[in-house]
């Protein structure tokens, strides 16, 4: 039996509650062909559309009313993971049952750890929330200190946070108590709720946004995974992608991933940050192997039918 840890992108997830959970249903036979398999899976999941919806809301409905304030980053992430999690547990809950398994599934709000002095904080990086024009953003910010806007793939001005790395996850033991009492766990949703520790220990939320495939790594490597899934829109990682030399690949070393990812085979925003995060799993302990597949195809990679496998 193996320890398998997989991440759903938030963008695959919809648009709206109906669209999300018609999609999870649909995600929910491939994530408990695994635990028919025979496997222990922890579900991760974004909440890029999601977060900035949830935020968006409140910013809007605290300009119009005196009886909604604005709501903190930190606990727009809370709520994402609340109601994703929500659809996870429905979906998962009624394949099992379909199936005539007799496990469980419960979701963590899951808090996790980032450095205070991480480079990121000094340059944010993240859009989030609603588009506006250039002059609303220029006035934005000139009346918000702090409050750094860019225009985003020519389609307005958004919000930037900053994108800190994942040092630890701070309900790890939560996680492992309700693997061991035979529960599919859902956990880190949206990267996870971004904390720092003080020095008396207690966590303090920030604003920042982790990134999914990261926190994903970072929990299955706290957890003791064997293996990594990060499942996206496409079967395989590719080398010249979109070009008639497109190649897929089967598998990939840490060495010569490092190089495609030198050589800017991976597109920032899309394949570059999954094969990074699966390649930093890989490198934290020996025997470790990460796979990138499309989503409903996620039992035929164990058997390497499909799938991307990086390895040492």
């Amino acid at each position: 039996m193996s320890r398998i840890v997989i991440a759903l992108g938030g963008n695959a997830l919809g648009t709206c509650t109906a669209e999300q959970q018609e999609r999870i249903d649909a995600a929910a036979p491939a994530l408990v062909g695994l635990i028919a398999q025979g496997h222990e899976i922890i579900v991760s999941h974004g909440n890029g559309p999601q977060v900035g919806a949830i935020e968006l809301a409140f910013e809007i409905a605290s300009q119009h009313t005196d009886r909604v304030a604005a709501m903190d980053l930190p606990e727009c992430t809370a709520m994402s993971q609340g109601y994703i999690g929500y659809h996870l547990q429905q979906g998962i809950a009624r394949e099992l049952r379909r199936v005539g398994m007799p496990w469980h599934v419960a979701s963590v709000v899951t808090r996790v750890e980032v450095n205070p002095d991480d480079p990121a904080f000094a340059r944010p990086t993240k859009p989030i929330g609603g588009f506006y024009d250039e002059l609303t953003a220029r006035r934005m910010m000139a009346e918000t200190p702090g409050l750094v806007m860019a225009e985003d793939a020519g389609r307005g001005w958004r919000t930037l946070v900053a994108s800190p790395r994942p040092v630890d996850i701070v309900e790890r033991d939560s996680i492992l108590n309700l693997l061991d009492h035979e529960f599919i766990v859902v956990a880190c949703g949206g990267g996870g709720i971004p904390v720092v520790r003080d020095a008396g220990g207690d966590h303090h939320g920030v604003r920042a946004v982790i990134d999914k495939d990261f926190a994903s790594a970072k929990l299955a490597e706290v957890v003791g995974a064997d293996y990594l899934f990060i499942l996206t829109a496409v079967e395989r990682v590719a080398v010249g992608f979109g070009t008639p030399q497109q190649q897929d690949l089967d598998e990939l070393d840490l060495a010569t991933a490092q190089r495609y990812v030198d050589d800017g085979q991976f597109g920032a925003g899309s394949m570059k940050p999954k094969v990074q995060a699966a390649m930093g799993f890989v490198a934290s302990g020996p025997g470790r192997r990460a796979v990138i597949c499309a989503l409903e195809k996620a039992p035929l990679a164990m058997s390497g039918a499909t799938g991307t496998v990086i390895h040492s």
